[in-house]
Protein backbone atom coordinates (compact mmCIF):
# COMPACT_ATOMS: atom_id res chain seq x y z
CA UNK A 1 0.00 0.00 0.00
CA UNK A 2 2.76 2.46 0.68
CA UNK A 3 4.05 1.99 -2.86
CA UNK A 4 0.74 3.16 -4.28
CA UNK A 5 0.64 6.18 -2.01
CA UNK A 6 4.20 7.07 -3.04
CA UNK A 7 3.31 6.90 -6.71
CA UNK A 8 0.30 9.14 -6.16
CA UNK A 9 2.45 11.66 -4.31
CA UNK A 10 4.92 11.89 -7.19
CA UNK A 11 2.13 12.45 -9.70
CA UNK A 12 0.60 15.17 -7.53
CA UNK A 13 3.90 17.07 -7.32
CA UNK A 14 4.27 17.00 -11.11
CA UNK A 15 0.76 18.40 -11.50
CA UNK A 16 1.59 21.35 -9.25
CA UNK A 17 4.51 22.37 -11.47
CA UNK A 18 2.21 22.33 -14.51
CA UNK A 19 -0.35 24.37 -12.59
CA UNK A 20 2.23 27.08 -11.91
CA UNK A 21 3.05 27.31 -15.61
CA UNK A 22 -0.60 27.53 -16.61
CA UNK A 23 -1.13 30.29 -14.01
CA UNK A 24 1.67 32.33 -15.58
CA UNK A 25 0.23 31.79 -19.08
CA UNK A 26 -3.23 32.90 -17.89
CA UNK A 27 -1.79 36.02 -16.21
CA UNK A 28 0.13 36.96 -19.38
CA UNK A 29 -3.05 36.47 -21.44
CA UNK A 30 -5.06 38.67 -19.06
CA UNK A 31 -2.40 41.40 -19.21
CA UNK A 32 -2.41 41.24 -23.03
CA UNK A 33 -6.21 41.57 -23.08
CA UNK A 34 -6.08 44.58 -20.73
CA UNK A 35 -3.33 46.18 -22.82
CA UNK A 36 -5.11 45.85 -26.15
CA UNK A 37 -8.64 46.60 -24.90
CA UNK A 38 -7.99 49.30 -22.26
CA UNK A 39 -4.49 50.76 -22.10
CA UNK A 40 -3.65 51.14 -25.80
CA UNK A 41 -6.95 52.82 -26.83
CA UNK A 42 -6.66 55.21 -23.85
CA UNK A 43 -3.12 56.22 -24.89
CA UNK A 44 -4.31 56.78 -28.46
CA UNK A 45 -7.20 58.97 -27.24
CA UNK A 46 -4.84 61.04 -25.06
CA UNK A 47 -2.49 61.55 -28.01
CA UNK A 48 -5.37 62.71 -30.25
CA UNK A 49 -6.66 65.11 -27.57
CA UNK A 50 -3.20 66.60 -27.04
CA UNK A 51 -2.81 67.10 -30.79
CA UNK A 52 -6.26 68.71 -31.05
CA UNK A 53 -5.49 71.15 -28.20
CA UNK A 54 -2.18 72.04 -29.83
CA UNK A 55 -3.91 72.87 -33.13
CA UNK A 56 -6.51 75.31 -31.75
CA UNK A 57 -6.66 78.43 -33.88
CA UNK A 58 -8.51 81.74 -34.11
CA UNK A 59 -11.96 81.26 -35.65
CA UNK A 60 -12.47 77.59 -34.67
CA UNK A 61 -15.89 76.66 -33.30
CA UNK A 62 -15.46 74.57 -30.13
CA UNK A 63 -17.34 72.94 -27.27
CA UNK A 64 -15.95 73.13 -23.74
CA UNK A 65 -16.05 70.33 -21.18
CA UNK A 66 -18.87 72.23 -19.46
CA UNK A 67 -20.92 72.24 -22.67
CA UNK A 68 -20.45 75.87 -23.76
CA UNK A 69 -20.33 76.44 -27.51
CA UNK A 70 -18.20 79.28 -28.79
CA UNK A 71 -15.86 80.68 -31.38
CA UNK A 72 -12.18 81.15 -30.53
CA UNK A 73 -11.18 84.82 -30.70
CA UNK A 74 -7.75 84.56 -29.05
CA UNK A 75 -5.34 81.78 -28.14
CA UNK A 76 -2.65 82.11 -25.45
CA UNK A 77 -0.32 79.52 -23.95
CA UNK A 78 -2.83 78.13 -21.42
CA UNK A 79 -5.96 80.27 -21.98
CA UNK A 80 -8.40 80.42 -24.89
CA UNK A 81 -10.84 83.31 -25.30
CA UNK A 82 -14.24 82.26 -26.63
CA UNK A 83 -17.02 84.43 -28.00
CA UNK A 84 -20.23 82.76 -26.82
CA UNK A 85 -22.62 85.52 -27.94
CA UNK A 86 -22.38 88.94 -29.59
CA UNK A 87 -19.79 90.92 -27.63
CA UNK A 88 -19.72 88.28 -24.85
CA UNK A 89 -16.27 86.76 -24.41
CA UNK A 90 -15.06 84.32 -21.79
CA UNK A 91 -11.65 82.91 -21.02
CA UNK A 92 -11.33 79.15 -20.72
CA UNK A 93 -8.36 76.97 -19.87
CA UNK A 94 -7.02 75.28 -22.99
CA UNK A 95 -7.37 71.87 -21.33
CA UNK A 96 -11.11 72.39 -20.92
CA UNK A 97 -11.82 72.41 -24.64
CA UNK A 98 -13.59 69.11 -25.34
CA UNK A 99 -13.87 69.12 -29.12
CA UNK A 100 -13.64 71.22 -32.25
CA UNK A 101 -16.97 71.51 -34.06
CA UNK A 102 -15.73 73.37 -37.12
CA UNK A 103 -12.21 74.38 -38.11
CA UNK A 104 -11.61 77.90 -39.44
CA UNK A 105 -11.52 77.70 -43.22
CA UNK A 106 -9.19 80.29 -44.70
Amino acid sequence: MTGIAYAMGAGGAGGAAGGDMSFIVVMVAIFAIFYFLLIRPQQKKQKETKEMLGNLAHGDMVITVGGLHGKITAVAEQVVTLEVADKVKIKVSRGHIATIIQKETS
